[in-house]
């Protein structure tokens, strides 16, 4: 292998002893287990991988509010799964149903969690030793910098120095002089800025997960005339956080008096529109008197560390039935879920006891009815101006008896044989408020006694939110402050000539864009001249 040339002495760019190795292969260094650990730490500590994993969280929230969640609207889930049969195992097994706590969620969620963490850590302590060191010294060649000016003036160098110190210290510059200059610098409330924002959506995540593991939901759906107790056993479903406890839960009702809707009537473009939504409830805290209130849509309730929200609305027709013998068998409201914008509803109900066999239900309440050319109904208002229920009905097994839970909103048919309806000789059991009919085979009658309106009662308790309100508050401070204050350096460098004029040269340095450092240079420059006098044309 042939030596490698001694540099030429002729080439002034490199140091005595320098000689290239172009044919010695390139050694890669080896980074070993520690190494490659160290890698990734810091890649992932990185502020891109931050922003990215911030984005990325962004994203992976889509799905939770474009599909129902088990949380926030389980009847919703149900209703969704039934109308997507072969979508819904797919979205199940992706957990989408649970978007907020999947695995996939939680990954990015604990991924962001612990890149902000690793990034204002040593950020601060940087930012801490930056703010206690000296500006530094003043540069040899002040015209290489941006907004360089000179201007001239007669007078002492100390005044002058002294003169243009005083100007950068009450315009807010840390100031530090060295022999015949000044060297100044402001703008770290940006990077101050900048870290708050950072620590504060360390904070929300933080608040957000405080809050999602003490705090719990329930949904309740609550009939006119009926009420809610704030208790385990009074809720239709339930989702504690993981370290949620039965202390949480403060003692209170909530009995709804009445649900008033407004539907517009006026404008045809928009009739049948809902307007307004009003739920006038009576709430009693343990040992406290009763008091009204109302629950409107995005005006929730406040009571016990809790918020009761308005989700939803429907109707829950009270039917009565009765065996041959007179008995009544079951007489209650069964809240009908809304199929569509004039509340065209279903509802099932199941009589496993009390007559001959086992029955099951199926309505269709129609709040104003009209008939169709083929015989069949549909609601054409939400309001009750015709209401009308219709029910087929089967017997047999309803599979209530294996102590496993069903449905309450579903129906089972693998097990029954339908007596009454469009598969049957008898035809389906149409019924107005007040009108009573026949069962088929001599099972009993049927009475539709009323139609009373029933609301889906949300009750949220997060005891974080006011320390997420807190630090999204700040996020949006440090991200104002970080973008709006510049961050640069002024010099201002004093020299004397032969005939005693002053030779004053100003310019200054920006991290990052700064349109206006120019004319801030400018300004000093002036107002310092300002200042010196007499003054002398240059």
């Amino acid at each position: 292998m042939s030596q490698p040339s001694e540099p030429t002495q002729t080439d002034s760019y490199r140091p005595q002893g320098h000689y290239d190795a172009a044919e010695a292969p390139i050694q890669q260094p080896k980074l070993g287990f520690v190494g490659y650990l160290r890698f990734f730490w810091r890649q992932l500590t990185s502020m891109r991988t931050a922003l990215f994993l911030l984005l990325l969280l962004a994203i992976a929230a889509i799905p939770g509010s474009l599909v129902p969640q088990v949380s926030s609207d389980p009847n919703g889930v149900i209703q969704y799964k039934a109308n997507n049969p072969e979508l819904a195992p797919i979205l199940d097994k992706l957990q989408v149903f649970t978007t907020y706590s999947s695995v996939w969620f939680s990954a990015i969620y604990l991924l962001l969690f612990v890149s902000l963490i690793g990034c204002v850590i040593p950020r601060t302590k940087h930012h801490f030793d930056a703010l206690r060191a000296r500006p530094p010294k003043t540069p040899a060649r002040l015209q290489r910098l941006e907004g360089f000016t000179t201007r001239s003036a007669a007078g002492d160098p100390a005044t002058a120095v002294e003169t243009a110190r005083a100007l950068l210290k009450r315009a807010g510059y840390r100031t530090e002089v060295y022999d015949d200059s000044v060297s100044a610098e402001r703008g770290y409330l940006r990077e101050t800025g900048n870290l708050v924002f950072h620590t504060a959506l360390i904070g929300v995540l933080v608040a957000v997960g405080i809050g999602g593991g003490f705090g719990y939901t329930g949904q309740r759906v609550v009939v006119e005339g009926y009420a809610m107790t704030n208790t385990l056993a009074s809720y239709d479903s339930f989702n504690p956080g993981r370290f949620f406890t039965d202390s949480a839960l403060v003692p209170y009702s909530i009995a709804v008096d009445s649900f008033v809707p407004t539907y517009e009537t006026t404008n045809i473009a928009a009739f049948g529109q809902p307007i307004d939504y009003v739920a006038n409830v009576r709430t009693t805290l343990r040992g406290g008197d009763p008091q009204d209130a109302t629950i409107k849509v995005n005006e929730p309730l406040h009571i016990g560390d809790t918020q009761v929200y308005l989700l939803g609305n429907g109707y829950a027709p009270v039917l009565t039935i009765k065996d041959p013998d007179g008995n009544i068998v079951f007489s209650q409201p069964t809240a009908c879920l809304p199929q569509d914008a004039n509340l065209t509803s279903n509802c099932i109900i199941k009589l496993p006891d009390g007559l001959a066999e086992q029955v099951g239900m199926i309505g269709f309440f129609y709040p104003s009815a009209v008939p169709l050319a083929d015989g069949t109904l549909m609601s054409n208002f939400p309001d009750t101006i015709n209401p009308v229920i219709s029910l087929n009905m089967y017997t047999g097994d309803l599979g209530l008896d294996n102590g496993v839970g069903s449905n309450a909103y579903a129906l089972s048919l693998d097990n029954l044989t339908q007596i009454a309806g469009a598969a049957s000789a008898t035809p389906a059991i149409k019924l107005s408020p007040g009108e009573s009919a026949d069962l088929p085979d001599g099972l009993g009658t049927i009475e539709f006694t009323s139609v009373p309106r029933f609301v889906s009662l949300d009750v949220h308790h997060d005891p974080a939110q006011t320390w997420v309100l807190l630090f999204a508050v700040l996020v949006v401070a440090g991200l104002v402050t970080s973008l709006f204050i510049p961050r640069r350096r002024v010099w201002v460098k004093v020299a004397s000539s032969a005939d005693g004029v002053l030779e004053l040269e100003y310019a200054g340095l920006a991290r990052g864009d700064d349109p206006g450092l120019d004319a801030a240079v400018a300004e000093l420059a002036d107002r310092h001249l300002d200042q010196l006098a007499p003054k002398v044309e240059p």
